[in-house]
């Protein structure tokens, strides 16, 4: 009977593991299909709060991007190539955008100037073609796991910096503490600025960025329109 229960045993831990030698093996053959980029040393994901670049720009926003029919709530702000001290930018780069995708990106970037913007000032700098870094763009903004709390906002509310902050970590737990910042424009929340590997495996500490935080005790986080 104890030799049955024995070989019993012995079978299931065979079966456990050839199965974690399954698991091991199916996450060892799905490498990165993230470009990896050259010249810097990390990114940083800006995600603008919409409805707070809308407000505090006022008839100096993108109509694109703003007005009674647009109801956007986080986009993309930018992807920047970050050193440890400082970051590079306006490198030099022949590389044009093509219209085409320039449009595909409005979906998450919903201003053609903005893309534009992005693409010369630290695009250029990321060692990659336009293609691979709208790509790669948008690869790390779906990377993000948006706070619920923020969806269909009806009416003003005030909050503090750190309390957004805290909302983004609740929803994305690898977040250091100084590898995000929330900042404010006019009082109103306007980036949340999150710190990424080259490759977008994992978050990480930036102090640099983490020391721009928005200084008020409090912000206003501007309704959707």
């Amino acid at each position: 009977m104890n030799r049955l229960i024995d070989c019993i045993a012995l079978m299931l831990l065979a079966g456990f593991v050839a199965s974690c030698s399954a698991d091991n093996n199916d996450r060892s053959e799905s490498p990165s299909t993230i470009p990896i980029g050259n010249g810097f040393d990390f990114y940083v994901l800006s995600l603008s709060w919409s409805p707070g670049y809308c407000a505090s720009e006022g008839n100096n926003a993108d109509s694109r991007q703003c007005g009674p029919d647009k109801k956007y709530e986080f986009v993309v702000h930018g992807l920047w190539p970050q050193f440890e001290r400082g970051y590079p930018e306006n490198c030099n780069s022949s590389n044009k955008l093509d219209n085409s995708l320039v449009s595909s990106m409005t979906d998450i970037m919903p201003s053609f100037g903005l893309i534009k913007h992005q693409w010369r000032k630290h695009g250029s700098c990321s060692g990659l073609s336009p293609e691979e870094y709208f790509s790669v763009t948008r690869s790390a903004f779906s990377k993000i796991n948006l706070p619920p709390s923020f969806s269909g906002l009806t009416e003003t509310k005030t909050i503090s910096p750190i309390s957004v902050e805290k909302l983004f970590q609740a929803e994305n737990p690898d977040i250091p503490s100084d590898g995000i910042a929330a900042t404010c424009k006019r009082n109103y929340l306007r980036d949340v600025r999150i710190c990424m590997t080259k490759d977008l495996a994992s978050f990480r500490s930036c102090p640099e960025i983490d020391r721009n935080y928005c200084r008020s005790r409090s912000m206003a986080v501007a309704p959707l329109r």
